[in-house]
């Protein structure tokens, strides 16, 4: 496949700001290729992992591959051999999520204008961290053409016993903006340090969708390739959270927000009511509107949430008894926006009325 190293689609040079206008994908002939983003710090395995879902490829299907790497070699790519139903593009020197992101958005626009690819998996540098990657991705050009099925986090639990690792703030936004994890190299690892990872992962919030042994790369292809985006099994969550499901009213999977449409989420278990909403990730919040209406809730709630909005994405955080003081810092989660009320069933607010005015609070209501 012809490389694009800022060169028109003529094969003149070109100034990255003329590129970049160029970078818009026909929607007429193409839309909702489903993207998977694999992610994980150096040496987690992340190349293994796709190595074994592309064994597993669907007959039939044209699959894309687009690894970064940091360094300007490019050797992880001579790990995959291309072929007509499978299409492998490397881009060296640099982070897809800075340096590289004009590059990745003229090469995926070719990428799919030749190729039309029925899925596309994306290896960013084990140094990248996916939340621009996210942000490029979602953006002008791309919105209606690609379909993000998740960001997969590859994480090889000795990493935990590191503290350099542990201090690195790039490997520790790979985990928590992840919504799955594929846990690696567990045929090297202890029973203590699996089990420690589990511990530690199950305390992320938004909760991941899944945690998965994965050694040599051994992960069930169905759990990225469902045509259900989240659908897939939960192992990871604890027993005490199954059983608060049970009291709920939500069945099954957890059905995927539309645009403008969020879908709520309530349960009431042990004396504690819960109450809360996910939005799609292209709904975004004007943040004054969002924050006035946060603070007006009860006192005595617990109030947390993710949330999109006009000045970027943002972690919201109110314990219950503390007023209106709040921690509100950004965010490197971008799958979706949620909020969560927590507190006694007697004081949660009516759900449609509040439901009605967090939508005044959106961008297209204002």
């Amino acid at each position: 496949m012809q490389r694009c190293h800022h060169a028109g689609e003529n094969g003149e040079k070109t100034n990255g700001e003329t590129l970049e206008r160029s970078c818009v994908v026909n929607q007429a002939t193409l839309s909702s290729v489903p993207v998977h983003v694999i992610t994980g710090f150096l040496g987690a395995g992340k190349s293994s992992l796709i190595q074994h879902l592309l064994a597993h490829k669907p007959a039939g299907e044209r699959w894309a591959v687009v690894i970064n790497e940091f360094g300007r070699v490019g050797i992880d790519q001579t790990m995959f051999e291309a072929h007509d139903d499978l299409i492998i593009e490397s881009l060296p020197g640099g982070c897809l999520c800075c340096q590289q992101a004009v590059v990745l958005r003229a090469s995926l626009v070719r990428l799919l204008r030749r190729h039309r690819p029925d899925r596309l998996i994306i290896e960013p540098s084990g140094l990248g961290h996916p939340a621009g990657l996210l942000d490029l991705l979602r953006g002008e050009g791309f919105a209606d053409a690609l379909d993000i099925r998740g960001v997969v986090a590859v994480l090889d639990p000795r990493r935990l016993d590191d503290t350099r690792a542990m201090a690195h703030e790039t490997f520790l936004d790979q985990l928590r903006m992840a919504d799955a994890v594929a846990l690696t190299m567990t045929d090297l690892a202890t029973t203590r340090q699996v089990e420690a990872a589990r511990r530690w992962l199950e305390g992320f919030w938004p909760s991941r969708r899944w945690i998965r042994e994965a050694p040599y790369g051994r992960l069930p292809s169905e759990l990225l390739l469902s045509a259900e985006p989240g659908v897939g099994e939960t192992v990871a969550m604890p027993a005490s959270h199954h059983r608060h499901h049970a009291e709920t009213t939500h069945q099954g999977s957890p059905t995927e927000p539309k645009p403008g449409s969020p879908v709520p989420e309530r349960g009431e278990a042990l004396g504690c009511a819960s109450l809360g909403w996910r939005w799609h990730p292209r709904d975004r919040f004007e943040r004054h509107a969002l924050e006035t209406r946060l603070a007006s809730l009860p006192a005595a709630l617990r109030v947390k949430g993710v949330f999109h909005t006009d000045r970027g994405w943002l972690f919201y955080n109110r314990v219950a008894g503390s007023g209106d003081s709040a921690e509100i810092r950004p965010s490197v989660w971008r799958h979706d926006s949620r909020l969560e009320l927590l507190g006694e069933p007697g004081i949660m607010p009516d759900a449609e009325s509040l439901e009605a005015s967090l939508a005044d609070c959106l961008e297209a209501r204002r």
